[in-house]
């Protein structure tokens, strides 16, 4: 085999890679968003978790997940993870979906959080750009918002979790440009790390919406 046919080989092969990667990591996805459908309607009547408890457990299985990634129990903490999350956020979708204009925010985050998605995706997708150097800036961004969580859950403050909702939206709209651009680029080959990564930014551009729909609507 000469040098040409060698190279073309190399590049079917990694074009096969992508699209396996790619078609397995929305396949995990999407499943792993209807077990956490499924596990918050199983919540929607149960008390609130505690939120030390729910950042706890959370950031527990999120560990275990990126520890056993490349192993078949990566499959089953990704759902405990994403069940875990379902069952937590369950009893507040349940209090708003049970009134007519709470019922609004919720439909309305959903519309907005798949807009979100499927056109950040859809763009890199499309153009092919490669948005790796946004790592940086997801890197410190973690750290700040990890801060803010905690001194959110210690102090209170509107104005705060108003602005955290806003930095949470930017933020994960990077991580899914990032770990998109890293899918179809060959950064990343591990589809359980890219869903769960995928699955994280979907959940905060959800909560953030809720939050600030909320906060303008009055009812927050």
């Amino acid at each position: 085999m000469n040098e040409v046919d060698l190279n073309i080989a190399q590049s079917q092969e990694s074009v096969l890679a992508v699209n396996k990667v790619l078609k397995n990591t929305y396949l995990l996805l999407g499943m792993t968003l209807a077990f956490s459908a499924f596990t918050a309607l199983l919540s929607f009547n149960a008390p609130a978790l505690h939120p030390w408890m729910f950042l706890i457990g959370a950031y527990g299985f999120l560990f275990a997940t990126h520890r056993l990634a490349n192993s078949p129990w990566g499959l089953v903490t990704t759902f405990g993870f994403t069940g875990f999350i379902g069952f937590g956020v369950g009893p507040l979708i349940g209090f708003l979906l049970s009134s007519q204009s709470s019922s609004e925010v919720v439909m309305t985050a959903l519309g907005g959080t798949a807009f979100i998605f499927f056109g950040l995706s859809g763009w890199v997708l499309a153009s092919r750009k490669d948005f790796s150097f946004l790592r940086g800036f997801i890197a410190a961004g973690c750290f700040v918002l990890i801060a803010a969580i905690i001194i959110s859950l210690i102090w209170q403050i509107p104005a705060l979790q108003l602005a955290m909702s806003v930095a949470f939206m930017f933020f994960s709209s990077a991580v899914i440009l990032y770990q998109t651009s890293e899918i179809i680029h060959g950064g990343e080959r591990n589809y359980i790390l890219a869903t769960i990564t995928l699955y994280v930014s979907l959940y905060n551009i959800f909560m953030s919406l809720i939050h600030l729909l909320m906060a303008f609507s009055g009812d927050d």
